[in-house]
Parts: C-alpha cells; sequence; structure tokens
C-alpha cells in the first residue's frame, strides 16, 4: 500500500510573473524598480538635486519591494 506524505501543506503561492530574456521575474520586483525610477525621475525635475532623488527612488524601491516579499 502506498501512502503519500505531502511535503508543502502551507497555501499554494501564486506568483504571477514575466518572462524577461528567458528569466521570470515576479511583477511585484518590477513594480518596485518602476516605482523607484518615477520617483526618482520626479524629484530630479522638481528639485534639483540628484542625490535626493536617487535616495527617495531608492526607498522607495525598497519598501515597495520588502512589502510584498513579505505578504507572499
Amino acid at each position: 500500500m502506498a501512502v503519500v506524505h505531502p511535503t508543502d501543506t502551507g497555501r499554494p503561492r501564486s506568483h504571477t510573473s514575466v518572462d524577461i530574456a528567458g528569466t521570470a521575474w515576479p511583477v511585484y520586483k518590477l513594480e518596485a524598480l518602476f516605482a523607484g525610477v518615477v520617483v526618482c525621475l520626479m524629484l530630479a525635475l522638481i528639485t534639483g538635486s540628484v542625490q535626493a532623488a536617487v535616495l527617495a527612488g531608492a526607498t522607495a524601491s525598497a519598501v515597495r519591494w520588502l512589502l510584498a516579499a513579505v505578504r507572499d
């Protein structure tokens, strides 16, 4: 008699992904990169300070990435 013991009994992960150059990227990572670029460009245009724009863009990307990664 054969008995099956599933190793993963938690809820299944449903990552939606996009294929870029043969590599599957989760959508939340692309959203984080896009948010960082948008914040960086907007602040660079508004304030004229590239240093502040890069710092804020990196912060926006990191926050979006971490919130989505923790949620999954």
